[in-house]
């Protein structure tokens, strides 16, 4: 967590975080490449269901390492609230990716909800 605080009448978080994903498994025949993202799920009482994409980055077939292996990545984009909601909840982050084939349609694919980060925001802004 490097913030949390109150902009324009909005709650924004602004954090950092690992990410160690092997996405060769992924890759055959007919996928160009795939646009991986990282999402933070969470719930408050005006708005049940909330996904944010924080970070995210594109792997190319031809790209040699398709292993992403990072620490203390940086957001890309801020988890930003409708309203100010955001203090005290439970963030869940998951990594998601979305296939895009040479040929055919797309489809996603989503980590292992048994092996997603979990944490909660502070009462405070900071």
């Amino acid at each position: 967590m490097r913030s949390l605080k109150s902009h324009g009448g909005v709650d924004r978080a602004l954090l950092s975080f690992n990410i160690h994903a092997d996405m060769n498994p992924t890759f055959h025949w007919n996928v160009k490449q795939i646009f991986v993202y990282v999402v933070a799920n969470y719930k408050t009482d005006r708005n049940p269901k909330n996904h944010v994409v924080l970070w995210d980055k594109i792997i190319e077939a031809t790209d040699a390492d398709k292993v992403i292996e990072q620490s203390n990545v940086f957001v890309k984009y801020a988890l930003v609230d409708q309203s100010d909601g955001l203090r005290g909840e439970d963030i869940t982050l998951q990594l998601m990716w979305d296939h895009m084939p040479i040929t055919g349609f797309m489809w996603m694919e989503e980590q292992d909800p048994k092996t997603r980060s979990k944490f909660t925001l502070p009462m405070d802004y900071q």
